[in-house]
């Protein structure tokens, strides 16, 4: 059985479609093949996921429409899969398996695909909550009962790849790391204040602690106001690596970490993925339907009346959701996740 799925555009979303692809393993076999057609940003995702055999390049950004293009992927494709699985729910991402010619394509109802998909099936939100369900239940005939429990992502680490990444950047794992993650994509919304993540990277400072800051380009100036609020002789200890890091060396640095604090963002599904101990933000969003799914996991939310409302801004611009959640409860939930690792050091 050789499958191609077109992969999500999210790395959080990408890191969850793993649970699919395993269930693909468990339903067909050790020799099914699994190719995954996604962007190029993805590739990291993808090569630590064992049950991938290759990830295919997609060249066009998010949103473009690019028929020809979209063709001549396709035509390239031809006879090479049995089922194409598609997790968008646009239009455009059912145009490649159907030009692939490939006898057997299946997805959610969405964007008038009829036609295109000949395997369509209608989403009852009730009976599968959660983002990983809607992609494990692709995996199976209509209506099966999803096997429990279910799979988890578990990304795999090259402990050379990992050593050259910290030798790049020049970190040493000589005190106990404590990864923050205070960007989102999403919006100011998904945010925990900087004011808030310095206050829990000074207090694991004084304990002894380093402190690492992932994120993108776009993160950098925020990790910088986390890093600006140390006062001199902790600041040092606290190394921002956002917009330096490739997607590739985030995830092996991330995986040194024995704990991290993030937003809901993407690198809290890659933490979940890599096993650590990790507390999650919860502001506009609620972990009811992307949750990270990993054993050592705390989810902290205030549950206030106008959250989770999914918006990117705050409609009422104070964004209590986040500003009353305050640096002590993560450090309580870091407590109760890991004590104190250097009097018991966490297996990294």
């Amino acid at each position: 059985m050789n499958i191609l799925i077109i992969g999500p555009s999210w790395v959080g979303d990408m890191v969850m479609a793993q649970t699919l692809f395993i269930c693909l393993k468990q339903r067909h076999g050790a020799d099914c093949m699994i190719d995954v057609l996604a962007p190029d940003w993805s590739r990291p995702i993808l090569e630590r996921m064992p049950e991938v055999r290759q990830a295919l390049s997609f060249p066009l950004g998010h949103g473009a429409l690019e028929l020809r293009t979209r063709r001549s992927i396709g035509q390239g494709l031809r006879g090479q899969y049995d089922q194409a699985i598609l997790l968008p729910n646009s239009l455009k991402s059912a145009l490649v398996p159907f030009f692939a010619d490939i006898p057997l394509r299946t997805g959610w109802r969405g964007e008038m695909r009829y036609g295109l998909l000949n395997d369509v099936r209608k989403l009852d939100k009730d009976a599968y909550p959660l983002m990983i369900e809607r992609f494990m239940a692709l995996a199976y005939e209509p209506n099966t009962e999803l096997p429990k429990p279910y799979p988890r992502p578990a990304l795999q680490i090259d402990p050379a790849s990992r050593e050259q990444a910290l030798q790049h950047f020049g970190l040493e794992r000589d005190r106990p790391v404590l990864a923050l993650c205070p960007g989102a994509e999403f919006g100011e919304a998904k945010r925990w204040p900087s004011e808030h993540y310095a206050a829990v990277a000074d207090a694991h400072i004084r304990q002894g602690w380093q402190v690492w800051l992932f994120g993108s380009k776009k993160d950098h100036a925020v990790a910088e106001q986390i890093r600006g609020r140390l006062i001199p002789g902790l600041r040092e200890e606290a190394t921002n690596l956002c917009g330096d890091t490739s997607l590739a060396q985030a995830i092996d640095l991330l995986s040194c970490a024995d704990a991290v604090v993030s937003n809901d963002s993407g690198l809290m599904h890659v933490a979940s993925a890599l096993n650590r101990p990790l507390v999650a933000v919860y502001g506009s969003t609620s972990p009811g339907f992307t949750p990270p799914l990993a054993d050592r996991v705390e989810t902290l939310q205030l549950g206030l009346d106008c959250s989770p409302c999914f918006d990117r801004t705050c409609r009422f611009g104070h964004y209590n959701c986040l500003r009353d959640l305050m640096p002590a409860q993560v450090n309580a939930a870091l407590e109760r996740l890991v004590g104190n690792p250097l009097s018991d050091p966490q297996d990294g």
